[in-house]
């Protein structure tokens, strides 16, 4: 499934020891990357680099063009990680990196803002009227968001099996949210959801 408003796509890599993704060129898309377990080094055109490792959110504008290569730094551990493409507010911006680390308490029975168009919450900036949060439920655990009129969300499971407004959704599973004004959260099986909040 592909494209829903501004959200393009979330591709699902899971990367062996070693292995990756040598230099390749982008352009135009807003590139979240969201590591669930082991690590991935990066390197990109702008100077940014460093090795991304889970409760770390990276960001990079790719704007006017930008080259990236991506690999595995371990010798013995695979990778696993969600890497988030979205259309930007203008095409032709200026290219640009960013990365923030996080203590995961932040998100233990709520949501916390990882990327949002003006930084709010101490998250990254994106260039799109969009916003990236994340929450861990335990089971029984419950958690709610509002969506303003006209907002949409997308749902995205990556640990564990939840309800959305009594839904079940398992690891791995999305939801396109539409017409509603709250979602409520309620953990089935311990897990982590990320919400993208989009215009």
């Amino acid at each position: 499934h592909m494209g829903f408003r501004s959200l393009r796509v979330i591709n699902e890599d899971r990367i062996a020891p070693g292995m990756g993704f040598g230099t390749h060129p982008h352009n135009d898309m807003e590139i979240l990357t969201w590591v669930l377990s082991g690590a991935i080094a990066h390197k990109d055109s702008t100077g940014g680099g460093s090795t991304l490792r889970p409760n770390m959110i990276q960001h990079m504008s790719a704007g006017s063009g930008i080259t990236h290569s991506e690999f595995n730094p371990s010798s013995e551990e695979s990778t696993h990680l969600l890497q988030i493409w979205m259309r930007p507010e203008a095409r032709g911006l200026q290219p640009s990196y960013s990365e923030l680390a996080f203590d995961p308490e932040e998100w233990r029975g709520k949501f916390k803002t990882l990327a949002s168009p003006d930084g709010v919450d101490g998250s990254v900036k994106v260039r799109q009227d969009a916003s990236l949060s994340v929450a861990e439920l335990s089971t029984g655990e419950t958690t709610t968001h509002s969506l303003r009129p006209g907002r949409h969300a997308w749902i995205q499971v990556t640990r564990g099996s939840l309800s959305l407004n009594g839904v079940t959704l398992e690891t791995g599973d999305g939801a396109a949210v539409s017409d509603e004004n709250e979602l409520v959260f309620a953990g089935i099986d311990a897990g982590q959801v990320l919400l993208f909040d989009l215009n």
